[in-house]
């Protein structure tokens, strides 16, 4: 059964959850994710299913955390909640971007559907959409698909960006990512797509050299708020821009793909609508075709990444790729 750890010195959850050693790496023979696979159904578009080696579990204990030892430093946690795998196709070699505007469309519903069905979780204060594609940051499986983990806790970066969205709010009464995306239209310089609901661009202070943020032009604070419209134009700007990463090298280009929203049953977060916007980032460590940006020591071990690249320059290189024109 995973656990949950807490480390004293920072005060964040580790999750330990020894099941996971045993999911399959790569396999040649056989997908799991393909029609009629293991927990997959002969037939489907997109689908969401329970992960078969949760780092949470539905069926943890949900009461109150145990200390270890008199002196406190060793607080464990049953570690409640939920971890899905998200398809995006029953075709294992599709892309995301090679979808139709109709079946990207049912995904993105999805992602909507799911984030909605475990915010009714009382237990549950974070839901986490994301995506990791290529071996060069942990993939197992080849077939296209995403995750979802419903944590019983609001992560730490999301934490830390709650709080100075608050903060910049109630010192200058606008949202900061707001502000940051007009700051990035109005210069046109990093991005590299928009539509009526969504714009995506490299900021000024990215640690990746590729590392794109899309974000709501709506100011929606989660997924759960978005019109069809807005769930449509969402699905074009994500397969707009992992057309324009795979066509930067000529090769399959590798990234995490993760959802920032407000938390679910949060009350410390009650009033996060007020000053955070929902938004994507892309963590994408290739530097050059066959060069990974590292996180080594400093970013590691001291919290303090270095980007190897010029931002400006990434994005110029990006927005030919997708297409845009300002």
């Amino acid at each position: 059964m995973p656990e949950l750890r807490r480390n004293p010195l920072n005060g964040e959850w580790i999750i330990v959850a020894t099941n996971r050693q045993q999911r399959p790496h790569l396999p040649k023979d056989q997908c799991p994710f393909c029609p009629g696979s293991t927990n997959v159904p002969s037939d489907f578009d997109v689908l969401a299913y329970p992960n078969d080696f949760p780092a949470l579990s539905a069926s943890a204990h949900k009461d109150v955390p145990m200390i270890s030892d008199e002196s406190g430093l060793f607080t464990s946690a049953p570690a409640y909640g939920h971890c899905e795998v998200i398809l995006y196709s029953p075709e294992h070699h599709k892309k995301i971007y090679d979808l139709t505007s109709a079946h990207m469309k049912k995904l993105t519903e999805l992602w909507k559907d799911r984030f909605v069905h475990f915010s009714k979780d009382i237990n549950i204060k974070y839901v986490f959409e994301f995506e990791n594609r290529g071996a060069e940051v942990g993939v197992t499986i080849d077939h296209p698909h995403g995750q979802l983990y419903a944590y019983p806790f609001v992560p730490p970066k999301i934490e830390k960006e709650l709080t100075e969205c608050r903060k910049y709010h109630e010192k200058h009464q606008v949202k900061m990512l707001d502000k940051i995306a007009e700051a990035e239209v109005n210069s046109g310089q990093r991005m590299v797509w928009m539509n009526e609901s969504f714009c995506a661009f490299i900021p000024w202070f990215t640690d990746y050299p590729f590392g794109v943020f899309i974000v709501s032009r709506n100011s929606r604070a989660h997924i759960g708020q978005m019109n069809d419209k807005e769930l449509q134009e969402l699905g074009e700007t994500i397969q707009a821009v992992t057309r324009g990463f795979d066509q930067i090298f000529e090769r399959p280009f590798p990234y995490m793909m993760c959802f920032h929203q407000t938390p679910v049953n949060s009350p410390e977060w009650n009033d996060s609508e007020k000053y955070y916007t929902f938004h994507i980032e892309f963590y994408p460590p290739l530097r050059e075709r066959d060069k990974i940006k590292w996180y080594a020591g400093s970013e590691m071990g001291a919290g303090v990444a270095a980007n190897p690249l010029d931002v400006d320059q990434c994005a110029a290189i990006l927005r030919d790729k997708t297409g845009y024109c300002s």
